[in-house]
């Protein structure tokens, strides 16, 4: 279909009311509310999920009852959505300044600017982007169309807001009853320890016998009955999810029984002194994480060179519409080809640009590196706008692989700090910079463009829409560190509660390049590692490595997510493809307010704690390990509400 066959559904002539007042504002706090959420499950589970489709929900819903207009609830989940997107970039990023020992606490003034610039930059790029990609034809944008017509849906009245709220509270009552910063009367996980007895190794070396193995153990857990990461597993599908659960199965039960059998020897008081989970634990972060950090690594740079073709082709589509955007902008009459003027647009990437200058000398004492940092982060911040907004009209945002795109220019930047001499926690901090700025430009220019693309469709007005982002990334951006400060102080970055995958390998590869500590022989398995797995054509390496680095009781938990919506693809598999969207849409909101509500609950309670709330204390429940047999109850719970509610959706569709 060409664009002059392409009709909004609202057509360029109507004017109604769209940038006001109660959309910016709702707007604002959805993109605080679902930026914290994010930030939360992105610590946690390693990812995080588009916002797009709760933001539109709970949009309709709140502006439905103050006569709101389709552009204006358009307008509000725009705003409101990049917060999701910003808190993607900074979770994978920010926290990495302090697991490379770079900053002892969070340095909220730089952390802050280091978010809003990199927000506000990817904005600004996508908007010289956005007419070439929405109007390309040939990119089918499959989450903001399905977004799109979750919209159209809602004008009849059914908006869909009841399954996200109730899910959002259900599961935030669940979390608070299994928060360690909460009543904890849920259990997390029960670990499984399996004694394969007396089983000594021998080495004969020379005329002398070394004995290097003496007992046999296997250490698992149970899963977490969290409903975020029961959502997760419903939202990525029974095949993503399994995947990631490869990778929790090969390092735990396959490489970790290993390790305990060749340390056993030397851990003996430890193995008989019934610390044998810790002891497991403090191994797998000592062994086996830097493996998956290799595998990581690998996987990364994988999923880019499967993706160079779209690679390619998104960079000179960015290249082709700088050019033409001179020539474009005076002939734009319809107030649907409006965007913001380019002029201010440019002026307003230097000045940032020039900001960024005086960010980065503040962290390597240097205004030549500051400067090569900052012409780093300007080419490679507006090559992955392109890229990322690209690769969201093939594959959505909830697969931008923002994470691979910001590991190669943190690659670049260390090697090139390196090669001018900057070492230490300097040249640390400079590389961590350049990439916190790109990997939420990455971020912020994807959710933007798929956001941009289901204006397009409802006829929302381009400028209209930039003005909301830029709002809602400078609200997100000034909201989030405080979020990330919260969390730390309640659950300790690096530990199970908040493993930070992303961030954990941004730190060990910046500081490995430029402070020289890296456990090189590990990481160099963990490469291997992956490099047979791309052998032997596996699915997403990158995603098993993932899965190797989170706890094993996560990723079980996702797995069981997984299982539920495989079992409700089993039930509709002979229905009609209408049929099946309808039901995959209600179970989408479903899950989504699972994840938000565990993540907002999270978010309550590190602040009560952080303000001296000991809620444990209050009820006296210190100590108390919760009640195991409570966790069948939550998936059983959890998994009748993922199931059998989207199955009935098609009941009411048909009556």
């Amino acid at each position: 279909m060409s664009d002059k066959q392409f009709k909004p559904f609202v057509s360029p002539d109507v004017d109604m009311k769209e940038l006001t007042f109660k959309a910016l504002l709702l707007g604002v706090f959805m993109a605080i509310i679902l930026g914290a959420a994010n930030a939360y499950l992105g610590l946690r589970a390693g990812m995080t999920v588009a916002a797009t489709f709760p933001a539109a929900v709970i949009a309709m819903a709140v502006l439905r009852p103050f006569k709101g207009t389709i552009l204006e609830e358009n307008l509000a989940r725009t705003t409101g959505a990049v917060g999701e997107a910003l808190a993607a970039g900074a979770v994978f990023t920010i926290p990495a300044f302090i697991m490379s020992g770079v900053w002892k606490q969070f340095n909220l003034l730089r952390s802050s600017f280091l978010m809003l610039i990199g927000g506000v930059l990817g904005v600004l790029f996508v908007i010289i982007l956005r007419k070439t990609l929405v109007e390309d034809v040939t990119l089918p944008f499959p989450e903001s169309k399905a977004c799109a017509e979750i919209v159209k849906a809602g004008q009849g009245g059914s908006t869909g807001a009841g399954y996200v709220f109730y899910s959002m509270l259900l599961a935030g009552i669940i979390n608070f009853f299994e928060n360690p910063k909460g009543l904890m009367i849920i259990k997390d996980k029960a670990t499984i320890i399996i004694n394969m007895g007396l089983s000594k190794l021998r080495l004969l070396v020379g005329s002398s016998t070394h004995t290097v193995g003496e007992k046999g153990l296997i250490v698992a857990s149970t899963p977490n009955p969290a409903p975020a990461f029961l959502g997760v597993g419903y939202i990525i599908g029974f095949r993503l999810s399994a995947i990631t659960f490869s990778g929790g199965v090969f390092g735990w039960l396959f490489l970790m029984p290993a390790v305990l059998f060749l340390m056993s020897g030397d851990l003996s008081q430890f193995m008989n002194g019934g610390n044998i989970a810790s002891v497991a634990s403090a191994a797998y972060s000592a062994t086996v994480k830097p493996i998956a950090v290799g595998g990581m690594l690998v996987g990364a740079f994988y999923t880019l060179f499967k993706m160079r073709n779209s690679l390619i082709s998104g960079i000179k589509k960015g290249i082709e519409d700088v050019k033409k955007s001179k020539e474009g902008g005076k002939s734009e009459t319809l107030r649907t080809d409006k965007d913001a003027p380019f002029s201010i647009v440019f002026v307003a990437i230097l000045i940032l640009v020039i900001a960024m200058i005086a960010i980065y000398k503040s962290f390597t004492g240097g205004f030549g590196s500051a400067i090569l940092a900052a012409v780093i982060m300007a080419i490679a911040g507006f090559v992955f706008a392109a890229v990322a907004g690209y690769l969201v009209g093939i594959i959505g945002s909830s697969s931008n692989p923002i994470s691979g795109l910001t590991l190669s220019t943190l690659l670049i930047a260390a090697l090139l700090m390196v090669a001018i001499g900057l070492k230490g926690n300097p040249g640390v901090a400079a590389v961590l910079g350049v990439a916190t700025v790109v990997c939420c430009i990455a971020g912020v220019a994807g959710d933007m463009m798929q956001d941009w693309k289901v204006g397009h469709i409802l006829g929302g007005t381009p400028w209209r829409m930039q003005i909301g982002g830029m709002i809602g990334v400078i609200a997100a951006g000034c909201s989030l560190i405080f979020s990330l400060k919260y969390l730390n102080e309640a659950y300790k970055l690096g530990s199970s509660q908040l493993p930070a995958p992303q961030a954990g390998l941004m730190a060990m590869m910046s500081k490995g390049i430029v402070g020289g500590e890296m456990a090189w022989t590990l990481v160099i398995a963990g490469m291997l590692f992956a490099v047979a797995l791309i052998l032997i054509d596996s699915p997403s390496p990158m995603l098993i490595a993932v899965g190797m680095y989170l706890p094993f009781e996560t990723t079980a938990a996702i797995f069981v997510g997984g299982l539920f919506k495989l079992i409700v693809e089993k039930i509709i598999k002979n229905r009609s493809d209408e049929e099946k969207i309808k039901v995959e849409n209600t179970g989408l909101l479903i899950a989504s307010g699972l994840v938000a509500g565990e993540a907002l609950m999270g978010i309550i309670c590190a602040m009560l704690f952080g303000a001296g709330v000991n809620i444990a204390k209050k009820f006296n429940m210190v100590g108390f390990n919760g009640y195991m047999s409570l966790n069948l109850l939550i998936f059983l719970i959890i998994g009748f509400i993922l199931i059998y509610f989207p199955v009935k959706s098609l009941k009411k569709s048909n009556s």
